[in-house]
Parts: structure tokens; C-alpha cells; sequence
């Protein structure tokens, strides 16, 4: 059976559930979370998407983006996707939280009321190839400059969302 995400309101009010696939293709406004881990450098964990996703394959993006379940919070939601996807645990602190409407290509949309977590994370990672073909830590100053020289390279919502972490801290 197909993903489901929650459905709310711009308040967080739950109105029901969709297939992922069709609340993307639709645009409908659902539950999201994104999780920025960085090392004891201050060096920011990108992943690269697997090229098999169904949309945006083989582009960078923060640690973790996704939906959490009707029955989990932001958080737990946040840190099951981090063991499913880098085979990892580690504590993370909710930051803020905004809603955004984004093209992500193929007639596809990410409208998500995303809680923003942060967390530090210095050790190995067991990798879901089917999610995460790699990973690889880096610096916000170089960050900057190859998002401006290959936008490409990187999510949609990844910009939009490295754009409010850095006006919130």
C-alpha cells in the first residue's frame, strides 16, 4: 500500500489522510518534518537522494525530509526516517516551523506545514540505498557557493528551507 501523509489545516488540524502520491499531485497542504544534523566542525549532513525516487533523484538535500505518521509526532517521525534512511540515532531539538508550496517538477508539489529539527551527529552511517545513494558533510560557506553555481544540484524544498533556517538562527 502507498505512503499515506496527514492532511491539516494551516492551524495543524488533522483532516484527514492521502496516498503521498496523489497529495503531491495535487498540492494539498500535509504534515512534513526536516532534520539539519551537523558535526562537531558545524559541517551541515547533505544526502543524495537514490536516483530510483520518484521525484527530484540523485539531488542533494539536508539529512532528512519527510511525513510523519497519524499516530507520531514531528519528532518521532523525524528520528524513525533518520534509522530508515542513514541507519542512525541521535537526539534532535524542533527549531521553528513554516508552511511552503513548492515545484518539484513532473507536475508534482510539496505543500507542508515542515518542523524544522537540528541535531549533531559525528559517527558512521548504514545507508538506504533505495533512499540514499550517499552522504557527505560540508561547510555553510561552501554550501552557499555551489548552491549558487549548480541550483540544480539541489532540492526544491531544500532551498526554501535552508533559506528560513538561516532567518530563524
Amino acid at each position: 500500500m502507498e505512503e499515506q501523509v496527514v492532511l491539516i489545516s494551516e492551524n495543524d488540524e488533522v483532516l484527514g489522510l492521502m496516498e503521498k502520491m496523489q497529495a503531491h499531485e495535487n498540492g494539498i497542504l500535509h504534515r512534513a518534518f526536516s532534520v539539519f544534523l551537523f558535526n562537531d566542525k558545524g559541517e551541515l549532513l547533505l544526502q543524495r537522494r537514490a536516483a530510483g525516487k520518484y521525484h527530484s533523484p540523485n539531488q542533494w538535500t539536508n539529512a532528512v525530509c519527510s511525513h510523519p505518521r497519524i499516530d507520531e509526532t514531528y519528532e518521532k517521525g523525524a528520528k524513525r526516517r533518520l534509522r530508515e534512511e542513514l541507519g542512525i540515532d541521535t537526539e534532535i531539538t524542533e527549531k521553528f516551523h513554516f508552511i511552503y508550496k513548492a515545484d518539484v517538477g513532473g507536475n508534482l508539489w510539496e505543500h507542508e506545514r515542515d518542523h524544522v529539527f537540528t541535531g549533531n551527529y559525528n559517527g558512521g552511517f548504514q545507508l538506504n540505498e533505495e533512499e540514499v545513494s550517499e552522504v557527505r558533510y560540508i561547510s555553510m560557506e561552501e554550501l552557499d557557493r555551489e548552491m549558487s553555481d549548480n541550483p540544480e544540484n539541489f532540492t526544491e524544498w531544500f532551498k526554501i528551507i535552508l533559506k528560513e533556517y538561516k532567518e530563524h538562527l
